[in-house]
């Protein structure tokens, strides 16, 4: 199934669902603006983006080519640094930290999810799950026990000596996805996480995304092209021109169901 999604222009201002007061904040973004030189001219990627987002929420970032969207990701996730402005995690200002508290931070904070799975192609899926634990300190019996706990919940426990070359790009992403978990992170960030995937695919894992936040409580942020990722966010962020266009709650949208031609 794909969805087309008409966003009310009220919607613009939305921050917030009820009760959100009572929401604990795990990532805040300030004034954040970004920009590059390429040669003698100087590219604005964001012009200030104020954001917050709450524990446990499912959020997804959309926005054309170029919009600013991968970028303002990048911020969120430790993984680049704004030009002005600032980002906090857990109320940790990420700017102020030297290289090992940042790779602390990414280790233990946060689980990263990308659109060409990143797997290391030697290792099997269960090496590649366990290899954050052991920068984490984990043993290796402790690692292996909790890796394999992870691929049963992502259904790959059976596969778990298969390389990713012996895997389809659905079973990869399923990999990945575990590895994200790996040492409980407060923030799995997903980059594209359906886009090399064929339609089936890519459902399956929105749906175990979705799973996985509402069982571990964690905040799950997606930078997607995908309006099927509309149907399982709580709320949606459209950025554009290196601004914040306006936020949707899940339940402002309205989400057209068409049927896809060969599908069941």
């Amino acid at each position: 199934m794909t969805e087309t999604t008409t966003a009310p222009e009220d919607v613009a201002q939305v921050e917030h669902n009820e009760g959100d007061e009572e929401k604990r904040t795990v990532v805040r973004t300030q004034g954040v603006k970004k920009s590059y030189k390429m040669g003698d001219i100087e590219v604005h990627a964001l012009r200030g983006v104020d954001l917050e987002i709450y524990s446990g929420e499912y959020l997804s970032i959309m926005g054309p080519s170029g919009s600013g969207k991968s970028t303002f990701f990048n911020m969120v996730g430790g993984l680049d640094k704004p030009s002005e402005g600032k980002v906090y995690i857990d109320e940790v200002d990420v700017a102020q930290l030297d290289a090992y508290e940042l790779a602390w931070l990414r280790c233990r904070k946060i689980g990263y999810i990308f659109q060409s799975f990143n797997l290391i192609p030697v290792m099997t899926a269960l090496e590649n799950v366990t290899l954050p634990m052991v920068f984490a300190g984990l043993t290796s019996d402790e690692s292996r026990d909790k890796g394999m706990g992870l691929l049963q919940k992502v259904g790959l426990g059976e596969r778990h000596s298969h390389k990713p070359n012996e895997l389809s790009g659905g079973q990869q992403q399923r990999v990945a996805v575990a590895r994200a978990l790996a040492n409980d992170p407060a923030v799995v960030l997903a980059d594209e996480p359906t886009g090399n995937l064929d339609l089936r695919t890519g459902t399956e894992i929105i749906e175990l995304l979705r799973e996985m936040n509402e069982a571990q409580g964690v905040t799950v942020i997606s930078a997607t092209h995908d309006h099927k990722m509309l149907s399982v966010s709580d709320r949606v962020v459209w950025i554009k021109d290196g601004q914040k266009e306006r936020i949707a709650l899940r339940k402002d949208l309205e989400i057209e169901t068409v049927h896809v031609e060969g599908e069941d």
